[in-house]
């Protein structure tokens, strides 16, 4: 049986402060360096080895990756990176804090912004210094995102699925996916075919591997965490909890 494991990267310092992160290029909090020692460790005792990894751009995801590498003994594995792993592009939100976006926009505004399907937030200016444009490594990269919805996040996970992991997948590799929750949460979507409500409705917590099984044709047949239920409950609700900003 053909297996995939995905797992969104450990607590970064903005989800912390409870900011906007999106393409801004936070690094690890304590917690999220424990929590991605912690997932390796699980991958580890559960008897998992893997030919390829595959990560975004961004420190966090790369970091969570190293440090699950570290703890499995497999720091030799060759990695991917692919911008189209980042997380989703939040615009001209980077960087805000939440409760105050809330406060001075409305709870409900906030709320669409979030877990809107379509909807995208404001825009960055394309001569706004965190403007990907500016970055280095997005060099020779074209149609970056100056903002995006989930909508616009699936396009491009879609489009990487196709042209990267599925040939890998096909020639029975072993893949390990260390990504972003919207990046994450896009892939769910279309592999287990959710409707744009359930989509909406779903929380992946940090650190958690989820791990896909597949028929030889490559068709979902289950899709389960790698932890007890009590403590997956509460990771959830955290997140669960995160989304649910409340104007003060």
């Amino acid at each position: 049986m053909k297996k995939l494991v995905l797992i969104r990267h450990g607590q970064s310092t903005w989800n912390l402060d409870n900011r906007f992160t999106g393409w801004m290029d936070v690094d690890l909090s304590d917690r999220g360096v424990k929590e991605a020692r912690k997932a390796g460790c699980t991958l580890r005792e559960n008897g998992f080895r893997f030919d390829l990894a595959m990560t975004s751009f961004l420190k966090r995801s790369i970091r969570t990756l190293w440090l699950i590498q570290e703890e499995m003994d497999q720091m030799y594995l060759p990695v991917q990176t692919d911008w189209r792993l980042n997380e989703r592009h939040y615009g001209a939100l980077q960087g805000l804090n939440k409760q105050e976006t809330a406060e001075k926009h409305s709870a409900e505004q906030v709320l669409k912004w979030r877990r809107g399907y379509a909807v995208r937030p404001p825009a960055l200016s394309v001569d706004d210094p965190t403007h990907p444009s500016a970055d280095p490594r997005y060099n020779g990269f074209t149609d970056l995102p100056a903002t995006e919805s989930l909508a616009d996040t699936l396009v491009r996970v879609e489009q990487w699925w196709d042209e990267v992991l599925l040939p890998q997948l096909q020639k029975g590799s072993r893949v390990l996916i260390v990504a972003h929750g919207n990046s994450l949460r896009a892939m769910v979507k279309f592999l287990d075919g959710m409707s744009e409500e359930d989509i909406l409705q779903l929380n992946i917590p940090t650190g958690i591997p989820i791990v896909y099984e597949f028929q030889d044709n490559l068709t979902v047949k289950g899709r389960f965490y790698l932890a007890d239920d009590d403590a997956l409950a509460a990771a959830v609700s955290e997140v669960r909890n995160q989304a649910s900003v409340v104007e003060s």
